[in-house]
């Protein structure tokens, strides 16, 4: 590095002034330090920024930042310096200040321009800006040097410089400034990491802003200011001026005379990362991010791109700890090559996972976190990389390319690698392509973990959701449910969609389809929250209105952050009616059994769950056995761009189609309306077919209150199972018929009591009573005189249960019915 002596600051100087470096032809040069926050206004002004552009500290804060440095353009041809060193010539202005300064460029820039300057007319700076990231307030640092004042210290040096490049100190007089210093090399990334830590360790030792000159290194930080190589400059206008004798054709090089050689190379990598940084990202899926960051370095940058990620990500876990180690499972997600179709598949295969010695490259960009450049993979490491490849040789795949590891980060932690080689007659990677990769890589790291954060919400919410979604027998009384769920297919996939079935007194079955509005976990858990209000009120056998009415109520009371719609049907099959009430929820359908028909059923729409206010109405349908009830949500028949109505149409017509069975009508409907596109929401749909119950499998009796009702009931009960041919079951049932009217004649309050047995897929045993008050198992000793009766009921009945009615309660229990 040929580079000038720099000197201490001087006791009582103010740090971030001068820039004091003494070249062995140049005396001191300021450099005028500048902040900009988020709002565009000026934070900071250095002392060296006063004497630069003529305004004070005073002055300028506050200000906006484009005012206080306007742009006036390009050197006019008539100030070209001519001969006079590195300043030989002015190539053009590079990436514009202006756009730095009003946040339109989001990557490192630098150029030369023309600042108009009170009492200085114009000035010819150089500048460097370096947008901020990380907490704080500070948007871009910009760093100026007087481009005159420069080219006359340099006068007479001799050579021509590649690069010119600021560092920057530690001891600045501004808030954060020891921040901004330990993160110089996030602040340049474009800068190779040995060039940021060594520039690092001579800003902190020194105290004070420095800048370097460099005839041997280039990196992307030099100011598009005229210093291409004289040689070259040369070589192309004696091409041009050949050209222009022979009357041919300008050449392209020729033809961009005007255009520096570095800035040229710089400007193509801004435009590779911006590129890429507009092709990955496009979707929160973590599948299609990863195909996408393989995809957009390949043939570009590199000829082979292999993608690694850490298992937990792939598994869709929560963030991965620890550093890794020789332990540590790599998955390879995604591999892209310009080879051969099917060169890479069998020995690299997609899908695999496997750890990485220490002694491997990968291991080191792993554990440091850091980018590593092998040049050319010689026949000694292609050999120690295929040593971990069993049975399979890899080595004719790497050995002679060159190779570059890069880190995928987020937050500090690896999250994986990617694995970029060239072909041998392929140029080498270098030191500005370890930066470039490096930068590509922390773009895709943040993307991919933006994309694995978004996959374990989902997970996260779809295992809720999943966990709340009811799981519904197959066959109720006088009744055969199916059902469907299928979540959304775009982003925010997981949302409020629910049905339920819930057994009611007097073999009666409620049926329920919501859908909150909205997406995510926030809603599934409000989904969860309303559809455990449902059944918890439905077991009170509240009537359908004021159901509704006692939902939105309650989601008056969680909030008015969501809004949901519900259907809420009752199914009585021995009546044959059904009882429904809507609160904003689409229309249910009715096929018809005798004619194959189906109709939308017109009922009063009512308004969502959470509006509040709003009273809700119910209406009474008859059915047919045989008929068909389907209900389900608006993300099956809705589609951005057209009538829900010709999705409800769609809906009819499939409901009508005949099919074998419960499960094939559900997979009709969801094909008929599924393969419509534009599908975003989720779905969730429920078909019950309404079987009814003959009247001739129902048996009831009133009894009075009378204790030798008991015998009564135990009596009447054998004698109807006699008569339906389960005499096997009539000594069971007798007794546990007794105890639950010995129970009803015990707390009844004078209005009678009755006893209702249903033939059905199993026998149902009921008794009601006007007290509303549950019995509840009781621990009964020896000597108790209560208590064993609904032990017995819970030891010898297949499931028992009790719920409150409009007029007290109703205890049943159900026992199986013996085979035929």
């Amino acid at each position: 590095m040929d580079r000038g002596t720099e000197r201490e600051t001087p006791p009582g100087r103010g740090a971030g002034d001068d820039v004091v470096l003494e070249h062995t032809a140049a005396g001191r040069v300021p450099l005028a330090v500048i902040l900009v926050d988020r709002a565009g206004l000026v934070s900071h002004w250095s002392r060296g920024a006063r004497r630069l552009f003529g305004v004070t500290k005073e002055e300028a804060i506050g200000q906006t930042a484009v005012d206080l440095l306007p742009v006036s353009g390009a050197l006019p041809d008539d100030e070209d310096t001519g001969s006079q060193g590195v300043f030989a010539h002015y190539d053009g202005l590079g990436p514009d200040l202006e756009s730095s300064l009003d946040g339109r460029l989001s990557y490192p820039a630098a150029g030369r321009a023309r600042l108009t300057v009170p009492e200085r007319d114009r000035v010819d700076v150089l500048w460097w800006a370096y947008p901020l990231v990380g907490p704080g307030q500070e948007r871009l640092l910009v760093l100026a040097a007087d481009a005159g004042g420069l080219r006359r210290d340099l006068h007479g040096t001799d050579g021509a410089f590649e690069r010119i490049a600021p560092g920057f100190a530690l001891h600045t007089d501004f808030p954060g400034a020891d921040e901004l210093a330990r993160r110089l090399p996030e602040i340049l990334p474009s800068m190779s990491v040995g060039e940021s830590a060594r520039i690092v360790g001579q800003v902190l030792e020194l105290g004070y802003p420095v800048l370097e000159f460099s005839q041997n290194e280039q990196v992307p930080v030099t100011p598009d200011w005229g210093v291409a190589r004289r040689t070259e400059r040369r070589a192309r206008r004696e091409r041009a001026a050949l050209a222009a004798a022979e009357g041919l054709p300008l050449p392209d090089d020729a033809a961009d005379e005007g255009e520096d050689l570095e800035y040229v190379a710089v400007r193509e990598r801004l435009e590779f990362l911006n590129e890429v940084s507009g092709r990955i990202g496009t979707s929160l899926d973590l599948a299609q991010t990863i195909i996408e960051v393989s995809k957009a370095v390949v043939p570009k940058f590199t000829d082979v791109a292999g993608t690694y990620l850490r298992e937990q990500v792939v598994a869709g876990e929560g963030f991965p700890d620890g550093v890794p180690d020789t332990t540590t499972m790599w998955h390879r997600v995604a591999l892209e090559h310009t080879d051969e179709p099917g060169r890479w598949d069998d020995v690299v295969p997609v899908g695999e996972a496997m750890p990485f010695p220490a002694h491997t490259p990968f291991f080191q960009c792993m554990t440091s976190g850091d980018p590593v450049l092998v040049p050319r993979i010689s026949e000694q490491m292609g050999h120690m990389i295929a040593s971990q490849f069993e049975k399979r040789d890899i080595r004719p795949l790497i050995t002679g390319r060159s190779m570059l590891v890069v880190p995928l980060k987020a937050r500090n932690v690896v999250l994986g690698f990617m694995i970029l080689l060239r072909h041998p007659e392929r140029v080498e990677f270098n030191d500005m392509d370890r930066v470039t990769g490096a930068e590509l890589a922390a773009r895709a790291g943040l993307v991919l973990d933006n994309a694995r954060m978004y996959t374990y919400q989902e997970s996260v919410a779809e295992t809720l959701q999943d966990s709340m979604l009811p799981h519904i027998p197959p066959r109720m009384a006088g009744c055969d449910i199916a059902t469907r769920y299928l979540p959304g297919t775009l982003l925010g996939r997981v949302g409020g969609d629910w049905f339920d079935s819930v057994k009611l007194p007097g073999a009666r079955t409620a049926l329920v389809v919501g859908d909150v509005m909205g997406h995510g976990l926030n809603s599934a858990a409000m989904m969860g929250q309303l559809r455990t209000a449902v059944q918890t009120m439905a077991a009170m056998d509240l009537p359908p209105a004021q159901l509704l009415r006692n939902l939105d109520d309650l989601a008056q009371r969680l909030g008015d952050s969501y809004l949901a719609t519900c259907l809420y049907v009752v199914y009585d099959p021995i009546a044959g009616e059904l009882h429904l009430a809507n609160a904003g929820h689409i229309p249910p359908v009715i096929v018809h059994a005798r004619d194959g028909r189906s109709e939308l059923l017109d009922l009063p729409t009512g308004a969502p769950i959470g509006v509040g206010g709003v009273p809700f109405e119910a209406i009474r349908v008859r059915v047919e056995p045989g008929d068909r009830l389907v209900m389900c949500t608006d993300g099956l028949v809705e589609v951005r761009g057209e009538d829900i109505g010709v999705g409800l149409a769609t809906l009819s017509e499939s409901a009508a189609h005949p099919a074998a069975s419960m499960d094939d009508a559900c997979d009709t409907i969801i094909r008929s309306l599924n393969t419509r596109g534009g599908r975003k929401d989720d779905v969730a749909l429920l078909m019950a077919r309404l079987n009814g119950i003959e009247p001739d499998d129902v048996a009831e009796w009133r009894l009075t209150l009378d204790p030798a009702e008991a015998g009564r009931a135990r009596a009447a009960v054998g004698e109807q199972l006699h008569e339906w041919g389960l005499a096997r079951l009539a000594c069971t049932t007798g007794l546990l018929a007794g105890e639950l009217v010995t129970n009803a004649v015990r707390h009844s309050r004078g209005r009678g009591i009755t006893l209702r047995l249903v033939r059905g897929d199993t026998l149902l045993c009921e008794v009601d009573d006007d007290d509303p008050t549950l019995p509840s198992l009781l621990a009964a000793g020896p000597d108790a005189e209560f208590g064993r009766g609904l032990h017995v009921v819970g030891v010898l009945a297949r499931e028992w249960g009790a719920s409150r009615t409009t007029t007290g309660k109703t205890v049943w229990f159900e026992l199986t019915l013996p085979r035929r």
